[in-house]
């Protein structure tokens, strides 16, 4: 069976590692694994005493109690470690959904969030909930959520703080959207990956997790602490039947977690409020530089800052950002990612901020947009 590719990643895949100044990445700035042990008071002696052999197919116990220490109402039992996160989101879409059922996605998104639900329950099954552009900022509708619900609704997918807009809920629109889901019968899937990473100026929200046992919680140490390359994640999943479900396909995926993995999440998450603030500093001095940037581009660009997260959805005055991309990627080495990929539009563009090569990559862009003569 055919999936929709991957356009994201084939995206990364071709330019990543041959483009030096980048400004879409979606991450924070990561760290040495001799750093992070050393932030958790772990020994390099520790690391090198782990065992190869395979390991608790629900994960680590200590792992699972430090992620449920995280939480209000939830336990280790709840917890379900991961291979890596992207598979929380398949497993997800085979363990929520059966034939017939339709799922609502927010849009645009990361492209798995809206593919992997299409390839288990087919593209009709998938409806999408689009972000609205206001002044300053985005912003969700909850009549359009409603109006877009029918008897085969089954689940709601989600994402705050949300890549790429930077748009997290307010307290208020949270419990609103909770209460509509409860109404309905709506399981909600709720991809937490940024979770935490809010700035001062906005009001944070509990996790999904702690509001409601009918929920299923993706989060992990990619995005929010920088760790992307450990590929750790895990489920939060009150409903023990439902479960039960889900391990039965992880037995088909990835069967259980990488001790290694298992090892650094533990030190990482001992580690996880310097990480963190780390993290929501250089966001912060970043967007200031973008705030200055885009007053000197008023035609060229439509910013709406960010409230949380480590990216934003910025609208660019040309024909095609995905024909520009490719340019600037050939030619400058900058890497910018049009929204189309995203399920947004071609006029809109996604910029992330968790980098410390922000400031040169953003220098660079400039420079190339003055020598282009494009107007400010």
């Amino acid at each position: 069976m055919k999936i929709a590719p991957f356009e994201t990643e084939h995206f990364f895949a071709r330019y990543e590692f041959s483009t030096p100044y980048q400004l879409c990445n979606s991450d924070c700035e990561t760290i040495t694994i001799d750093e992070l042990l050393s932030l958790a008071d772990v020994s390099l002696e520790q690391l090198g005493e782990q065992r190869l052999s395979y390991t608790e197919t629900q994960g680590n116990p200590e792992l699972r109690q430090a992620i449920a220490d995280m939480y209000s109402n939830v336990s280790a039992d709840d917890i379900v470690v991961l291979g890596t996160p992207v598979e929380g989101i398949y497993l997800a879409a085979r363990a929520l959904l059966d034939p017939g059922d339709e799922v609502i996605v927010l849009s645009p998104a990361y492209d798995a969030l809206t593919t992997l639900f299409a390839h288990a329950a087919g593209p009709a099954a998938v409806k999408r909930w689009s972000f609205r552009p206001g002044e300053d900022s985005w912003y969700l509708d909850l009549n359009e959520l409603q109006a877009l619900l029918s008897p085969s609704t089954r689940l709601l997918v989600v994402n705050f703080p949300h890549n790429p807009t930077g748009f997290l809920p307010s307290p208020e629109f949270q419990q609103a959207l909770f209460r509509l889901a409860e109404q309905h019968g709506l399981q909600i899937f709720s991809d937490e990956m940024y979770f935490g990473l809010v700035q001062p100026s906005t009001a944070p929200v509990p996790s999904a997790a702690d509001l409601s046992a009918n929920t299923v919680t993706l989060c992990g140490l990619s995005k929010t602490y920088g760790l992307p390359g450990l590929r750790s994640g895990w489920l939060v999943i009150r409903d023990k039947d439902l479960l039960e479900r889900f391990m039965n396909w992880k037995f088909y995926t990835s069967i259980c977690p990488p001790g290694p993995v298992e090892f650094l999440s533990i030190a990482a998450l001992k580690a996880r409020d310097t990480l963190r603030a780390r993290n929501i500093a250089r966001i912060a001095s970043n967007l200031q530089l973008a705030d200055a940037f885009f007053k000197r581009w008023p035609q060229a660009f439509k910013w709406r800052k960010p409230g949380a997260g480590s990216t934003a959805l910025v609208g660019w005055n040309v024909p095609s950002v995905e024909a520009v991309s490719h340019e600037l990627a050939r030619s400058e080495g900058i890497l910018v990612q049009s929204a189309q990929m995203l399920g947004g539009d071609d006029r809109h563009m996604r910029m992330g901020f968790g980098r410390d090569a922000f400031p040169e990559a953003l220098s660079r862009f400039e420079d190339w947009l003055r020598r282009n003569s494009v107007s400010g």
